[in-house]
């Protein structure tokens, strides 16, 4: 036991132990904040590949839009509630 205590008085010792409990739990970069930065990251990885999906798939259907007028003259009338002069239009809204 006095083996030990002979190590406890010793200034680096003192200053090592010091310094990592410092560094582990005071510092401003200390483990938790990695750990829920980590997880924060993990997270938004999460959202951009969701986000990346759903733009590919957005511009899937652009494209087939654009590469067929029928669809095109479909989507304007259902979506914007588009017509041609001659044609009159009537909204039904269901309850």
């Amino acid at each position: 036991m006095g083996k030990y205590l002979k190590y406890t008085k010793n200034f680096y010792f003192i200053f090592t132990v010091l310094f990592i409990g410092w560094m582990v739990f005071i510092d401003s970069n200390d483990i938790v904040s990695h750990f829920k930065l980590r997880a924060k990251l993990h997270e938004l990885e999460k959202q951009k590949e969701f986000y990346q999906e759903r733009k590919d798939k957005v511009n899937a259907e652009r494209e087939e839009l654009m590469s067929n007028y029928e669809l095109l003259e479909k989507f304007a009338r259902e979506r914007y509630l588009m017509k041609r002069k001659t044609e009159d239009l009537y909204v039904i809204i269901e309850k």
